[in-house]
């Protein structure tokens, strides 16, 4: 979009975000007994601030100054957080994770559609190139670890060598003798069809020759007006195809049409991150040099001051706290003498009076008792709901008032350059510029404080923060021996670099590659049907496009920004449950994608032979939170997690080791806090085969992975329907011998991952060079579909 049109985006969207939060202190404060009422309510405001993160993503993405889009992202941040604490609401409320809102989004004239959940592109574009690097380090420790295949390129003979290439030339100086004669024949025969038609006339020749020269004049002519249009719109196609050498695969026909487009606009958007990205290195630059010296200024008053308050106080200068203590700004979180004072007097004043009030509040109470008449009958119990409190909408006030100061009346025609405004320099920028300039100002102020130590005190530094962290050891040692091995391991990692340990995980095969694939590609449609089940009392299975917004909420927007984590209902394990094929395994890769984050792999089979024993899996577990922590967003998935929770006694090492994997996630999940994004992700085809109680405490979400209905199967009038979408995907055509009405019905039943296999294994390469000559037809895809079995009505009334 142009500049204009995201401010004018950003600018309607924030007048909706304004008639929300009116809306939400006048409905949301006041108790309410009508449970469908507050329904509707929760349900229309979950609509609606859907729709304001669709118009702030959308100015997000294409803006590029700098301060605008970190303005526009902490609202979005926001917006994000508050509809999730309405969406814990609606949950609490239905008792279901799908909460039924048809009939809201008849009233609102919006169609299923519009319940899609957005996400992000700030979510990687914002450490892409860390993303980058940490993969191809990745892809690096995987090849040298052999654990990576690579493209082997076998030798040819010389004699080889020479009999592919007699056989290529052969074959060239064929194709061009029946061209050069086919050339020769047609132009004999239009020579003769002219002759035939103009005879001997002149004037019948001139005009013949006018009119292919004019023809072929005006042709060049539009030719050269596209091009320049291309150009000026940074969509030229042949540019891209021929200079980039992208654009070397041939496409179903159906897809041609819109490929240079296609290619076009995927250009303009790496052109527009370029822009974006330079604008962040440029505005980070101009902020060293304008606020750099006065930040380094204050930092060393600040020091020195403190130095001389705590002299002053205790009669000598304090230790320099320690790098690893956060040298400087530790200062500043300590308090000295006085301070601790006058809180404790506060803290035992408060005190006082709180028990003052209570023997009040007792006698009151006593008074009233006696003066109450005995109970009889029910007791009456308060069923009026009230919204709870939300950590977002102090946010949302705040992004709102600084969007009418800093944005609203400011003149956008002129800001021709997109340059950044140095008065509005603050926040996380500030932090970042801030947290260097405080490196250099502790090297400067630690050699001040020797030198005053030495001058004044006498001393030669070495205080107590070299007896806290260097001295000691052995006493504390002797008195828990028992816990010496346990220190011994942590004081082991404790001194191992990340690095090691990323790598160590890697070659371990416990740290794995992330497959690239987008939610988006999770197809499926809303069940319209669904409405008539829900009339009859049965509660429907979860539709597809509902798995998807529920991994979003619960997995993805947590995981992409750290704001939204911190501050929203905090969710730490995800259980992702469905029968074989259905597309649990690529929701876990895609939750990796959408985000930027590691993929710890610790299925039972995964980590069977590697860290054995109790010890072991502690290890690899600190390992984990270690890395995890360090480089989040990170997501740890064990596959086929009933085998953790299974029934009775273990039978050999590997299902060992499995069971007592499940007595440590609950330890695990207490060490992830909300600054940390850490999420656990089990998968499961067999949740029944599993110790219910333990199982269900492990993972606060549950969600029911369904296989594909009939409209997502066929879907006429869906282009992305699973048949077609998988069939020309692999290169096939469709034609009028391919009955896809009848393959959605004969493949009830089935899930994604047979249909798929089923296309794979018949459009062979084979099959593909002899579909010119022999069409594709609907029996051919029914024997390999009969190789797999079906999901029974009884193990589906099972996961129900």
């Amino acid at each position: 979009f142009p500049s204009s049109t995201c401010i004018k985006i950003w600018a309607d969207t924030q007048r909706d975000l304004d008639i929300m939060l009116q809306r939400e202190r006048e409905e949301f404060l006041q108790p309410e007994e009508d449970r469908e009422k507050v329904m509707k309510m929760l349900a229309t405001c979950y609509i609606e601030y859907l729709e304001i993160i669709r118009k702030l993503k959308a100015a997000h993405d294409h803006l590029i100054h700098q301060q605008k889009r970190a303005a526009v992202q902490k609202v979005l941040d926001g917006v994000m957080g508050r509809l999730l604490e309405i969406k814990k609401e609606m949950v609490a409320l239905e008792k279901t994770e799908c909460p039924y809102m048809d009939d809201i989004l008849m009233d609102l004239k919006r169609v299923p559609e519009d319940i899609e959940i957005p996400i992000p592109e700030y979510f990687v574009k914002e450490n892409l190139r860390i993303l980058q690097e940490r993969e191809k380090y990745l892809d690096e420790i995987l090849l040298n670890a052999g654990l990576l295949e690579q493209e082997r390129v076998t030798a040819m003979t010389l004699e080889e060598g020479v009999k592919v290439i007699q056989v290529a030339e052969r074959a060239r100086q064929g194709r061009a003798r029946t061209a050069f004669m086919k050339k020769i024949y047609l132009e004999e025969k239009r020579q003769a069809k002219q002759e035939e038609e103009t005879g001997n006339n002149p004037d019948a020749a001139a005009t013949c020759i006018q009119k292919v020269w004019r023809g072929y004049s005006q042709r060049k002519k539009t030719e050269k007006l596209r091009e320049e249009e291309m150009i000026f719109l940074g969509m030229n196609s042949t540019e891209m195809i021929n200079g980039t050498g992208e654009a070397q695969f041939s496409l179903p026909p159906h897809l041609e049409v819109m490929s240079s487009l296609q290619i076009g606009a995927g250009k303009a958007n790496v052109l527009q991150g370029e822009v974006q990205e330079k604008e962040d290195l440029s505005f980070l630059q101009e902020l060293r040099k304008t606020e750099g010296p006065h930040i380094k200024e204050t930092l060393q008053d600040q020091i020195s001051q403190c130095f001389i308050e705590c002299r002053h106080i205790t009669g000598r200068f304090p230790d320099y706290p320690p790098e690893a203590a956060g040298g400087s700004k530790a200062i500043f979180v300590e308090k000295h003498p006085q301070q601790v004072i006058e809180e404790l007097e506060a803290k035992r004043e408060a005190e006082r009076r709180k028990a003052e009030e209570g023997n009040i509040r007792k006698i009151s109470k006593e008074t009233s008792e006696e003066e109450k008449p005995p109970k009889s009958g029910k007791q009456v119990v308060d069923v009026n709901w009230k919204m709870g409190p939300s950590n977002f909408l102090s946010i949302l006030e705040e992004g709102s008032s600084q969007y009418k100061v800093f944005w609203e009346n400011r003149d956008n025609k002129s800001d021709f350059l997109q340059d950044h405004d140095p008065e509005l320099i603050k926040g996380g920028e500030r932090e970042e510029v801030e947290a260097e300039i405080r490196v250099q100002v502790d090297e400067v102020m630690h050699e001040q404080l020797l030198k005053l130590k030495l001058a004044v005190d006498g001393e030669t530094g070495l205080g107590r923060a070299g007896k806290e962290f260097g001295g000691g050891k052995k006493e504390r040692d002797t008195e828990n021996p028992g816990k010496r091995g346990h220190e011994n391991l942590m004081l082991s990692l404790a001194c191992r670099t990340i690095d090691s340990l990323y790598q160590e995980l890697a070659e371990e095969g416990l740290l794995i590659k992330v497959k690239k694939v987008n939610l988006s590609d999770y197809v499926g449609y809303y069940d319209c049907l669904r409405n008539v089940l829900r009339d009859s009392g049965v509660h429907p299975k979860p539709s597809i496009p509902e798995v998807r917004q529920l991994v979003t909420l619960y997995g993805i927007l947590p995981l992409g920004s750290q704001t939204v984590h911190e501050n929203a209902p905090l969710v730490k394990s995800l259980l992702l449950a469905g029968p074989a094929g259905v597309g649990k395994k690529m929701l876990v890769h895609a939750i990796c994608t959408e985000t930027g984050a590691n993929l710890f792999n610790l299925t039972p089979s995964n980590i069977a032979g590697k860290y054995p024993g109790r010890k072991g899996l502690v290890m690899m577990f600190h390992m984990i939170l270690k890395v995890g922590k360090r480089l989040q967003p990170s997501v740890v998935w064990i596959g086929n997690v009933e085998k953790v929770f299974s029934k009775g006694a273990a039978k050999g090492e590997e299902e060992t080791n499995a069971k007592r994997l499940a007595k440590f996630l609950p330890l695990f999940l207490r060490a992830v806090r909300a600054k940390d994004r850490v999420l656990l992700v089990g998968t499961t085809r067999r949740p029944f085969d599993a110790n219910m109680g333990p199982f269900c405490k492990v993972f606060q979400k549950i969600i029911l992975v369904p296989k594909p209905d009939y409209l997502t199967r066929f879907g006429k009038y869906f282009n992305q329907a699973l048949w077609k979408l998988y069939i020309l995907q692999r290169g096939g055509a469709l034609t009028g011998l391919l009955n896809l009405n009848c393959l959605a019905r004969v493949s009830d039943g089935f899930t994604q991952g047979h249909i798929l296999d089923a296309v794979q294994t018949v459009l062979s390469e084979r099959r593909l060079l002899q579909m010119p000559r022999k069409p594709l037809r609907s029996a051919e895809f029914l024997t390999a579909l009969a190789r797999h079995d079906p999901v029974y009505k009884e193990e589906e009334e099972t996961f129900q």
